[in-house]
């Protein structure tokens, strides 16, 4: 199961879960509007994949108490230190990625909710009903936040150094925990029925900003001002998350075979030059102003026809073959415990298989979109990764602000009727992407999903799933 979702005005942010098998493959297939006018010569492959594509990939378990177990045999001095850092740093970063996500689905459901309470066709019963939903969340986001930080706090170590990297999961959670439920309290309908949860919101913020006074973990001068106070969550934030994270090593493939196809370019042209001048020379004889004039014009054919000749024999060479290798590595241990192939290129519609072009749907309008590929097909070794931890979570962030610099920066404007008179109101461009993911595992289906990316020229406006389905991967 693969989840999207706008991490930030211009970013996508795909993350999966990656089960026991070994082997995975991905195919990402963002199609592009033709009217944007993107080509190779605006943006090249290499260039858009260094600057708009990042993988991270961190540890996951499905057993959610099982790093705090480790962590607590830790603290007994049954395991090092290490195994403190990584167990508790484990726990605290998926109860922080959980926390957003629900955060996040939360904010939608208020900010709907709002809307339609500004709608005055609407009648309360039915306003009353939409609430319900909501305000069944939000306490059950609360109660479960309540007990993740009770079990976390429950046995706190006694070591000096262990306790140091307690107090800054702790700092740091609670901190988070209080910024995650005021903004659900500012964004949360004004009513009756909402009052007692924002209280009991507020009360928590007000618990959790005592409880790190009390425990010292913030100086008074970082209390006080807000960007010294975020830069060092942001901080902490990277010290949780450095343990769990895979280190990557990466390499671009195929520069030998590069210097080799220039080589051999090099010599097969300067073999046909050195023909034709020792055929001008017994042709001519003595060296004249023609046989000058022939040998200049020999030259600039050798110029013209070694780089084409180079580039065409390197595209056929490399076509189809993967352009970059990525290792993973375990931080704790530098053991290598998986790697990856990457693919990135641009594509036609119709150079794409029939399942893409079925999801797609293509009509009329998109005959001239440019197709955006990203392909990745990684190995990996769970025996040689930490006990307990045989799965992993993959985040790929695709960054498409190169592309909203293509849009319209012209305002638009249309007309309406409103209490009899013609109202002239601006509107904002937005242009609609197609995104298809494939996603296969070891067997023999493949996982198949569609999204809908609203984008305008001031970033992404919203993203949405309209289909889903398996399909059997063909044979070869």
């Amino acid at each position: 199961m693969i989840n999207v979702e706008r991490k930030n005005s211009f970013q996508l942010r795909l993350t999966r879960r990656l089960k026991e098998e070994t082997s995975h493959n991905l195919d990402v297939y963002l199609f592009v509007p033709g009217e944007l006018g993107l080509s190779t010569q605006l943006i090249s492959e290499e260039v858009f994949y260094h600057a708009a594509i990042s993988v991270s990939r961190t540890y996951y378990s499905d057993e959610y108490l099982l790093p705090l177990v480790h962590s607590r045999l830790a603290s007994r001095k049954q395991l090092g230190s290490d195994s403190y850092r990584l167990s508790l740093s484990l726990y605290a970063y998926q109860y922080v990625v959980a926390m957003e996500r629900t955060t996040e689905k939360m904010l939608v459901m208020a900010n709907k909710l709002r809307h339609t309470r500004k709608d005055e066709r609407r009648e309360n019963a039915q306003a009353q009903e939409n609430d319900t939903p909501l305000r069944e969340q939000l306490n059950e986001m609360i109660d479960l936040s309540d007990g993740i930080l009770k079990r976390l706090r429950r046995n706190q170590p006694t070591d000096e150094g262990l306790y140091k990297y307690f107090a800054n999961i702790d700092n740091y959670l609670s901190w988070f925990t209080e910024q995650q439920l005021l903004a659900l309290v500012a964004h949360l309908p004004r009513g009756g029925e909402f009052t007692d949860i924002r209280r009991r919101f507020i009360s928590v913020c007000h618990r959790e900003d005592e409880y790190r006074r009390d425990q010292e973990y913030n100086a008074e001068r970082v209390i006080a001002d807000p960007t010294r106070m975020s830069n060092k969550m942001r901080l902490l934030r990277r010290l949780i998350e450095h343990p769990i994270t895979l280190k990557q090593q990466a390499l671009e493939l195929g520069s030998g075979e590069q210097r080799a196809v220039k080589a051999l370019v090099t010599a097969v042209v300067m073999g046909f030059v050195s023909l034709g001048v020792l055929h001008l020379r017994s042709v001519l004889g003595d060296i004249t102003a023609l046989f000058v004039l022939a040998m200049a014009l020999l030259y600039a054919m050798r110029e013209v026809f070694k780089d084409d000749l180079r580039n065409t024999l390197w595209r056929w060479l490399r076509k189809g073959r993967p352009k970059w290798r990525r290792q993973y590595v375990d931080p704790t241990r530098n053991a290598i415990v998986g790697r990856q192939l990457e693919w990135f290129d641009y594509k036609h519609f119709a150079s794409l298989g029939d399942d893409i072009q079925k999801m797609r749907r293509r009509t009329v309008a998109q005959r001239e979109e440019v197709v955006l590929h990203y392909r990745s097909s990684s190995r990996m070794s769970p025996t040689r990764f930490l006990s307990g931890y045989e799965h992993t979570r993959e985040t790929l962030n695709l960054d498409i602000s190169m592309l909203t610099r293509l849009m319209s920066k012209g305002k638009h404007y249309i007309y309406r009727l409103k209490d009899g008179q013609a109202v002239r109101e601006n509107v904002e461009r937005r242009h609609l992407f197609n995104l298809v993911i494939r996603e296969t595992g070891s067997e023999n289906t493949s996982y198949l999903t569609r999204w809908k990316v609203v984008v305008s020229r001031s970033g992404i406006v919203d993203v949405a799933k309209v289909e889903e389905r398996s399909a059997v991967k063909e044979s070869k």
